[in-house]
């Protein structure tokens, strides 16, 4: 973490963050503990004081007890000292962080600002843009791992699961990836006289609202849209602002002023996401608009892109499909299925949905069952913990039954627990789950099976035999896939190559698709987010954003004049 300093022994920080002028700070209402630092938020090259903030608890505090640290949290943001506190005394080490509150005059000028820096920075090489400032950033987020990893597990991550996100972060700008953004961004070629590009223009100013599940990783996910020449104002969500702060502010800030990018390139706010949504789809200068959540908010919210004249970029629900065939290996197929449970179910981008060859439906139950009792909860510091709280469990309770009422077999788990993992009807923790349904016929009436569960129950399906002719079954699979509403990811489990040569020519919902591998594994070149149907909207696709917000202009340019007639008619001697 960094140190926290007053700004008179640091240079020009506040609790050890950046200061590149604006006013002072706010008097400060109440004492942080040494260490804890607070962000303002970020425009036009300035942090901007605030006279109300965000206060952010450790996630162990709220294991260990929820009313107290949350009532605290609430007094503290409400601007009320707790009484049982002396004035000026100083907070409890669960405050690890706090981050000030946007008001809409601020966000109207991280939006001007984005706009005036975009003349200059779409202007800046590509060299400039892509090369030096994505080798950059990897190497200052390589080099602060190990700080971002502790802040995401104080913001609740396991600990397993923050370091899966940050390898994400790394291959995101690693060279393979940063070589593929190149060569889709600009094709050069030679044409007679003629020199021909075709290349990806930045669409603008683009704005992005993460997730409260993962906001650090998708933060820098929507920095690869400067890639593009575009400019950024990122929202950190009220409910974990830490990460995205620190990592914007302590890493791509000072990478973005090495490279020389003008003030306003990047802009940084909290606040409420319902107005500063609205002031998004209200200003003139924003082009488009990252958005994550749910299915069915984002594609209203896609209407009213739309209608504003903005470009939306959805990440919403998934409802991943994993086959597993009949020759696949059972306990690495299980394995993979187990990240089902990981986060407690709350990714997006985890299997959602296994169907399952007659031949092998047994022995992968058996094997499913026995590994998915090894995923336990905990603190999220503790190795080998991967289940997170669930802090309102009353929907697994109702598709669990929903299930089993429409014949689905209870396999194992079913029940919340505590922390320490005894069965508790009022722990905040819940069993990994696995249902059997019976036949592909029907499986869609199951509500776990048609849609994202969001917590850790994982519905098996178990296909009909079609009189010994796996062709045909194979086909029933496909057509499976391929008819899901939802389209994130998609995986296959066989050792067969002409099956994964039809499968993967064939299925074509979801933004990746994985075979014999980890389901949410990250690699080179291959997307982290992006899909299509539920997923994307209807402009989904794989979502590389310096792709997703920027669009296809072609250019010739000619080494001396030609004349037009010979060009139109086709006599043009140049060639």
């Amino acid at each position: 973490m960094p140190t926290a300093r007053h700004a008179d022994e640091s240079g020009g920080r506040v609790n050890g963050t950046r200061r590149t002028g604006g006013a002072p700070p706010a008097q400060e209402e109440v004492r942080l503990a040494p260490g804890t630092p607070t962000y303002l938020s970020y425009v036009d090259g300035k942090n901007i004081p605030s006279t109300e903030w965000i206060y952010v608890l450790d996630a162990a505090a709220l294991l260990d007890d929820a009313f107290a640290s949350l009532t605290l949290k609430r007094k503290l943001e409400r601007g009320r000292w707790p009484a049982d506190r002396a004035a000026g005394s100083t907070l409890p080490a669960t405050i690890v962080g706090r981050v000030a509150k946007a008001g809409r005059d601020t966000v109207v000028q991280a939006l001007e600002a984005a706009a005036r820096a975009g003349r200059v920075w779409s202007a800046v090489p590509l060299d400039v843009r892509l090369d030096q400032l994505g080798t950059l950033l990897r190497e200052r987020l390589a080099e602060r791992a190990g700080e971002i990893t502790d802040i995401l597990v104080k913001e609740g991550h396991p600990l397993a699961l923050a370091r899966w996100q940050v390898s994400g972060m790394l291959e995101c700008f690693g060279p393979e990836s940063l070589g593929f953004y190149r060569a889709q961004l600009l094709q050069e070629f030679r044409h007679g006289v003629r020199e021909i590009s075709v290349r990806r223009q930045p669409d603008g100013v683009v704005c992005l609202s993460p997730p409260q599940n993962a906001p650090l990783s998708s933060a820098l996910l929507g920095v690869t849209s400067l890639f593009a020449g575009n400019t950024l104002v990122v929202r950190a969500p009220r409910s974990a602002p830490l990460g995205v702060m620190y990592v914007l502010h302590e890493v791509v800030v000072p990478t973005l002023e090495e490279v020389g990018a003008p003030p306003g390139t990047l802009g940084v706010v909290c606040g409420d996401p319902a107005p500063m949504l609205n002031a998004w789809l209200d200003s003139p200068y924003v082009d488009d608009v990252m958005y994550f959540g749910s299915s069915e908010n984002g594609l209203r919210f896609q209407e009213r892109c739309v209608a504003a004249g903005k470009k939306p970029v959805l990440e919403l629900a998934g409802n991943d499909v994993v086959v597993v065939w009949k020759d696949a290996d059972v306990e690495l197929a299980a394995e993979a299925l187990t990240e089902s449970f990981y986060g407690s179910g709350q990714l997006c981008m985890i299997p959602n949905q296994v169907l399952v060859h007659p031949d092998v439906a047994e022995p992968l139950t058996a094997e499913l069952a026995r590994q998915s009792a090894l995923v336990r909860p905990g603190y999220a510091g503790e190795e080998g913990v991967l289940l997170t709280p669930v802090l309102r469990n009353e929907k697994f309770f109702s598709c669990l039954a929903d299930a089993l009422d429409r014949g689905a077999e209870l396999v194992c788990g079913g029940h919340a627990m505590q922390l320490d993992g005894v069965r508790d009807t009022g722990g905040i923790f819940l069993e990994p789950t696995v249902v059997v349904v019976r036949g592909l016929d029907g499986a869609r009436e199951v509500r776990a099976v048609a849609h994202e569960t969001f917590f850790p129950l994982l519905p098996l399906i178990v296909a009909e035999r079609c009189d010994g002719d796996d062709d045909e079954l194979l086909e029933r699979f496909i057509d499976w896939v391929n008819s899901n509403d939802y389209g994130l990811r998609n995986s296959l489990w066989t050792g067969d190559r002409a099956v994964i040569d039809r499968f993967t020519a064939r299925v074509t919902k979801g933004g990746l698709l994985k075979v014999n591998d980890s389901h949410i594994g990250f690699l080179p070149y291959l997307p982290t987010h992006g899909g299509t149907g539920l997923t994307g909207g209807v402009f989904g696709e794989a979502n590389y954003p310096a792709l997703r917000t920027s669009h296809v202009q072609g250019v010739s340019v000619s080494g001396r004049p030609l004349r037009p007639r010979e060009a139109v008619f086709g006599t043009d001697r140049a060639r």
